[in-house]
C-alpha cells in the first residue's frame, strides 16, 4: 500500500501593493493549496495620489471580495459638470441615477486602501521589497530578485506594479511605453475652503481650457481634491518614468493656469506648501496576451492595459482582473495551464475593446475640428466634451464581473458536455 505524498500549495507572488495587488491577494488567499506573498516596495504601504472612483463596476467586484462594507467614506457623484475655464459657462451635464445596490462615489485612495487591506490575511505583505527583476527558470517556477539583495521563487508571478511595471518589463521585454505629453498635478484641500471660493466647485466638474482642465470633487470626510492636467507636445517635452507621485513646488503649478477664472487660480494658490503631487501620464500598446513565460506570469491592473487612466476606473479593472485570475485557478484546481488562458480569454476582450474606444474618440475629435477650417478657442474646447448622445459606457462602469465569470463557466461546461 502506498501513501499519496501530500500536494505541494502553489505559490504565488503579487508585486504590488495598490488595490489591484491588495484585491488579488483577498481572493487567491480564499483559494485551497494556494500560499500568497504581496511583495510592495514602499517601507510604508499607502496609496499616492488623491481622490478615485468608485463606480457600480468597483462595488460589484468589493462585494465579491467581501470588502465592500469596509469602504464607508466618499462623496456621491451623480452630477457630473464640463465648463469653460475661461468663461465658467455650462458646456454639459450629466445627472445619473443609482442603478446597483451602491451609490457612485469619488472617495480618497487611501479609504479604499484602508478597506481592501482590513481583509489581507495577517503575514501576506511584505513591505520594502523592491523588485529588480524576474527570471524564467523552466519547471522550477520563476525567481524574483529583490534590491536588498534577497532572492524568492514562486510558480506563479502576479504583476500588479502599474503602468511602470518592472513585471512586464522583464517578461515582455519589447514593450514600450512612452510619455503621452499630459501631466496631472493633484492634492487635496478643505471642502469649505473650496465652496466658498465658487459653489460649483462643490460639484464634481471639469473646468477646460484647449490643451488643459481643473478637475474639482468632493472626495469625502471633509475634503476635496483638485486634479490639474495640462498636454505639451511629448515630443518637445519629455517626461521621466520618476515623475509619479513627486513632489512640486506650488509656484511651477501655478504657472500653468494663469489663463483660468481668478476664483480657479485662488483655489489652486490655497493648496498648502509641499501638498501638490506630479503624475506624467504613460501609455502603451494593447498587448496580445496578459500572461506569458508558460503560464507562470500574468498581468492585472495598469501593468497590462498601459492606457494612462483614460477612464477613470482603473483600480476597478484591477480588481476585477485579479478576481477573475482567483476565480480560474480555483475553477481548475490551480492548473496554470489551464486557469491563465481562461484568464486571458475574459479579460483580453475588454481591454481590447477600450483600445478601440479610445482610438474612436480621438478620431471623432479630429474630425469634428477639422469640420471647423479655423476653430477657435471655444470650438477647440467644446471638441473635448463628450456630449449626450455619446457611446453608452455602462459595459464599464455598470460592469457586473461576476456575471462575466457566471456566464463564461456556463458557456464552458455547455462545451464540455456538448464534447462527450
Amino acid at each position: 500500500m502506498t501513501v499519496d505524498s501530500p500536494v505541494r500549495p502553489l505559490k504565488v507572488a503579487v508585486v504590488g501593493g495598490g488595490p489591484g495587488g491588495l484585491a488579488t491577494a483577498i481572493a487567491l488567499a480564499k483559494i485551497p493549496k494556494v500560499e500568497v506573498t504581496i511583495y510592495e516596495k514602499n517601507k510604508i504601504l499607502r496609496e499616492v495620489g488623491a481622490g478615485i472612483n468608485i463606480n457600480q463596476n468597483t462595488w460589484n467586484v468589493l462585494e465579491l471580495l467581501g470588502a465592500a462594507e469596509s469602504l464607508t467614506s466618499g462623496h456621491p457623484t451623480l452630477t457630473v459638470l464640463s465648463l469653460n475655464g475661461r468663461t465658467g459657462e455650462e458646456l454639459h451635464r450629466v445627472e445619473r441615477s443609482d442603478k446597483g445596490c451602491h451609490t457612485t462615489i469619488r472617495t480618497q485612495r487611501t479609504k479604499l486602501q484602508s478597506a481592501l487591506l482590513a481583509h489581507v490575511k495577517p503575514n501576506i505583505l511584505q513591505l520594502s521589497k523592491k523588485l529588480e527583476r524576474i527570471e524564467d527558470v523552466g519547471d522550477h517556477g520563476v525567481r524574483l530578485y529583490f534590491a536588498d539583495g534577497a532572492i524568492e521563487s514562486a510558480d506563479l508571478v502576479v504583476g500588479a506594479d502599474g503602468i511602470h511595471s518592472v513585471v512586464r518589463d522583464c517578461a515582455w521585454p519589447t514593450y514600450e511605453i512612452k510619455f503621452t505629453g499630459t501631466t496631472i498635478w493633484r492634492a487635496l484641500l478643505p471642502r469649505s475652503e473650496l465652496k466658498a471660493l465658487d459653489p460649483r466647485f462643490d460639484i464634481t466638474a471639469w473646468w477646460h481650457l484647449p490643451t488643459s482642465h481643473v478637475y474639482f470633487s468632493p472626495v469625502g470626510e471633509g475634503f476635496s481634491e483638485i486634479a490639474a492636467r495640462e498636454l505639451q507636445d511629448p515630443k518637445i517635452h519629455g517626461a521621466s518614468k520618476a515623475s509619479w507621485g513627486v513632489p512640486v513646488t506650488n509656484e511651477y503649478v501655478e504657472s500653468h493656469f494663469t489663463e483660468y477664472l481668478p476664483q480657479i487660480q485662488a483655489a489652486i494658490k490655497k493648496i498648502p506648501t509641499g501638498a501638490w503631487r506630479e503624475f506624467a501620464a504613460f501609455a502603451g500598446p494593447e498587448l496580445t496576451q496578459l500572461t506569458a513565460w508558460n503560464n507562470k506570469v500574468a498581468l492585472v491592473g495598469d501593468s497590462s492595459h498601459a492606457l494612462s487612466g483614460a477612464f477613470g476606473s482603473g483600480a476597478g479593472f484591477a480588481m476585477e482582473d485579479g478576481w477573475i485570475l482567483a476565480q480560474a485557478l480555483a475553477y481548475f484546481t490551480n492548473d496554470l495551464s489551464k486557469a491563465l488562458p481562461l484568464f486571458d480569454e475574459i479579460r483580453l476582450p475588454y481591454y481590447r475593446k477600450m483600445y478601440a474606444h479610445l482610438e474612436e474618440q480621438a478620431t471623432l475629435m479630429e474630425e469634428r475640428l477639422q469640420l471647423l477650417q479655423t476653430p477657435s478657442e471655444e470650438d477647440k474646447i467644446d471638441s473635448k466634451v463628450i456630449k449626450a448622445g455619446g457611446r453608452n459606457m455602462d459595459w464599464i462602469y455598470e460592469n457586473h464581473i461576476g456575471k462575466i465569470w457566471d456566464e463564461v463557466i456556463k458557456r464552458f461546461e455547455f462545451q464540455k458536455q456538448t464534447i462527450q
